[in-house]
């Protein structure tokens, strides 16, 4: 007889581990189905994220910032250092470690929590027997069970978006899985695509002695971001740092030879060829639904291959959710784990929600780039009336202190209601500046109540408090 559960959820990304823990804290038998496996070949927890995304990245660009730290910068602090070398093996090391800690730890809170994880390609297969919740085939190298939810939540994430013609092999025309696992630095790397993605890998080969190019479609620079917030990272990435970002290109012929690829394109000056040891192509990201079951199942999926939910996350199917990257909304992994979270919640007949208007973006540069809610140029779209207020790091005393000055907040408030619509970061420390404008946008705060409440002094966090006070034109370091 098959194995019975109040909760399914079928993905152990960010998305769905946190929906399984929380489904089971509020206390439905959960399981979790995932077919990830490591580079070992064995099963693990954490989807993209943790093992070739958000938190791999985050390592590499770690000890790129300090080698980089240390050959260039800490001289201006009356520290000399002769002859640093980067060990990328080690670097490599040191991220494998993380990830093997942090994927290891969701298997730990799995066991706290009772969650089942049934390892293997999960699908849906039908409704149970009386019209009971509905079957999950979990199939693996060993075989194939069936496993019925009451409720089933899809949270199977995403996977990198193919160019075509390409043939990625994750040797030298890499995704971001192979981008993270480079075992010496390139001479000469091309990026297809100035995304996030694009440019936080760039980054990383770029710091330790690569010749960085990359590509991008759009005519524009980071179009996502407010117009300021573009000027500005463009400014430091190209003139400061040493980027070639080509804008506008068309893709042509990629043709992997002996020493490397060489990709055809064309730009606004005709056309031209780059000659790489190593291409990464990060052109985005789209659902990964195609093996789901979701036909046989009458699953509604776009023709993006989105899976169609409401604003609770509840599909066209009874009791079936979908949340994180195959469903409406950015493709970020804090923002699934909050639908993780609602979706669990409104099983248990609670409350939750989320507002897509108000999640933090972050691009993990040097330095990082952080925004919530609208730019300057969607409220002049809209036709709202708006005041801003924008204040650079160069004046702070901690950022001066850190030899860390580049960028600014910028916060743009209703010029009625005084109510904050946007803000946004570039600075070394964004990623962890941003959370108190979340915290302001999701109170409904206005500009004023940032600029009443007290800011400890000296910190970074001074810079946001002059912003709001710039809104009304009485910032006091201006």
């Amino acid at each position: 007889m098959a194995q019975s559960f109040d909760v399914v959820v079928i993905g152990a990304g960010p998305a769905g581990y946190v929906a399984a823990i929380r489904a089971a804290q509020l206390g439905f038998s959960t399981a979790c189905v995932d077919e990830w496996k490591n580079d070992k070949g064995e099963y693990a927890l954490g989807g993209t994220c943790l093992n070739v995304g958000c938190i791999p990245s985050k390592a590499l660009l770690e000890s790129s910032e300090n080698y980089e730290r240390v050959a260039r910068k800490f001289a201006a602090h009356g520290i000399s250092v002769a002859g640093a070398k980067m060990d990328v093996r080690k670097m490599q090391a040191r991220k494998d470690e993380i990830v093997a800690r942090l994927t290891g730890g969701i298997q730990t809170l799995f066991r706290k929590n009772k969650v089942a994880w049934l390892k293997g390609h999960g699908r849906l297969s039908g409704a149970g027997a009386g019209g009971e919740g509905y079957r999950i085939e979990v199939s693996a190298g060993s075989g194939t069970e069936t496993v019925v939810a009451s409720h089933v939540v899809i949270a199977t994430g995403s996977t990198a978006r193919e160019l075509p013609g390409v043939s990625v092999d994750n040797d030298v025309i890499c995704d971001n899985v192979g981008a993270l696992a480079f075992r010496e630095t390139p001479k000469r790397l091309g990026v297809i695509g100035a995304g996030v993605i694009g440019l936080e890998l760039g980054s990383v080969w770029r710091r330790l002695g690569a010749r960085v190019t990359i590509l991008e479609a759009l005519p524009t620079f980071l179009a996502a971001c407010d117009d300021a917030v573009s000027k500005e990272a463009w400014k430091i990435f190209t003139k400061e740092q040493g980027l070639d970002i080509r804008l506008g290109v068309k893709i042509g012929q990629i043709v992997r030879g002996k020493r490397g690829v060489k990709v055809q394109f064309e730009d606004g000056e005709g056309g031209k060829s780059l000659e790489c040891d190593k291409l990464v192509v990060s052109v985005g990201r789209v659902p990964n639904t195609n093996k789901l079951g979701a036909e046989a199942a009458g699953l509604k999926i776009d023709d993006r291959g989105f899976i169609e939910v409401d604003a609770h996350c509840r599909t066209n199917l009874p009791r079936i959710y979908a949340v994180g990257d195959v469903v409406r909304g950015p493709m970020l992994a804090h923002k699934g784990m909050d639908e993780g979270v609602m979706v669990a919640e409104h099983i248990a007949s609670q409350a939750g929600h989320v507002d897509l208007d108000i999640i933090p973006w972050v691009i993990y540069t040097a330095p990082e780039i952080a925004w919530v809610g609208k730019t300057e140029q969607q409220l002049k779209a809209e036709g709202t009336p708006y005041r801003s207020g924008q204040v650079p790091f160069l004046a702070n005393g901690r950022a001066l202190g850190q030899d860390e000055t580049a960028g600014f907040v910028k916060v743009l408030a209703d010029a009625k209601t005084d109510r904050v619509l946007g803000v946004h970061i570039v600075s070394s420390h964004a990623s962890e500046l941003i959370a108190e404008a979340v915290m302001a946008m999701e109170f409904r705060a206005s500009s004023e109540d940032i600029a009443r409440i007290c800011h400890a002094h000296p910190s970074l966090s001074e810079v946001m408090h002059e912003a709001a006070l710039a809104v009304d034109k009485r910032a006091l370091h201006l």
